[in-house]
């Protein structure tokens, strides 16, 4: 095998929950150039959930036939531990995370990086907003299928070399830096508002919750605005993360939804990228930032 610089990655899911997974893309890069590539279909053993689908467009006949996470566990193992994993937004190392769980497997020994935080250390203009993957990469011109995992685990690594070339920061020390505040002014460590912490890994995200959660609306919106998200009660076209609770997850193949949770979908149909996450997922996604608050 090539000295490898980084890996990145990409998953989709069947359904809002985090564990099913249901495609992985891993790109391999040395010197700047991919060396390596591949992905498969995984059968989630789960139901798709019609809003996921429209979006990545796998459905349960497409991966009837597929292995399960299990099964290609051994090929993500050989690429991905003991390296530099990359990915955009925190979501796809959440859903490892998650799968992993599920199936009671080990975890993955790895360093990852967000290219999420790197660009809006690389580029002022991203530093408060517009950092998305898609957004990102038409202002680098870098083209590619969006929504497939290979290709967005591509897009992530172009970034990511960008950003390289852009500041001159080494990818091994874009480790470093992505952990630091963004500008000498503020601090990663600064008391939580509802309006969201800027150096957050999830700044710029509007957070509406909905259903029964475990833990209080107060706990759970400070954990959200510490993470960088700005929470607001109701879903409008500015929502960007729906946090609903796990026991209204379950009725998400049936009609017991609540009105948030319907206009979301309503929103998703209409081309609006919203994720749609369980309470579960919710609470791993913020237990980094709520650990840095203790240390």
């Amino acid at each position: 095998m090539e000295e490898i610089d980084f890996i990145a990655l990409d998953v989709e899911t069947a359904n809002p929950d985090y564990s099913s997974v249901c495609q992985i893309g891993i790109i391999a890069y040395a010197n700047g150039l991919v060396v390596h590539q591949w992905t498969s279909l995984v059968n989630p053993q789960d139901y798709f959930y019609p809003p996921n689908v429209q979006v990545h467009g796998i459905d349960a006949n497409m991966v009837q036939d597929s292995p399960t996470y299990p099964q290609v566990l051994p090929i993500v193992q050989s690429w991905l531990n003991r390296q530099i994993v990359v990915c955009h937004t925190p979501f796809d190392k959440i859903a490892l995370k998650q799968v992993h769980e599920k199936y009671r497997l080990p975890l993955l020994q790895c360093q990852w990086l967000d290219t999420a935080k790197v660009t809006r250390r690389a580029w002022p203009q991203f530093s408060q907003s517009g950092y998305r993957i898609a957004n990102v990469t038409e202002f680098l011109g870098i083209k590619f299928n969006h929504h497939d995992a290979l290709e967005d685990a591509r897009a992530a690594g172009e970034v990511l070399l960008h950003a390289v070339q852009e500041t001159g920061i080494a990818v091994v020390d874009w480790l470093r830096r992505a952990e630091q505040p963004i500008s000498q002014r503020s601090q990663y460590s600064v008391k939580a508002t509802w309006d969201g912490n800027e150096d957050g890994p999830l700044f710029g995200e509007v957070l509406v919750f909905t259903g029964e959660l475990s833990i209080s609306r107060s706990q759970a919106a400070n954990r959200a605005a510490s993470a960088g998200c700005a929470v607001a009660a109701n879903v409008t076209k500015k929502t960007t993360i729906l946090v609903v609770g796990n026991q209204d997850m379950r009725k998400l193949v049936g009609h017991e939804k609540s009105s948030k949770h319907r206009r979301a979908e309503e929103l998703i149909i209409d081309g609006q990228e919203i994720r749609i996450v369980s309470e579960s997922d919710f609470l791993v996604l913020t237990e980094s930032v709520q650990q840095h608050k203790t240390l």
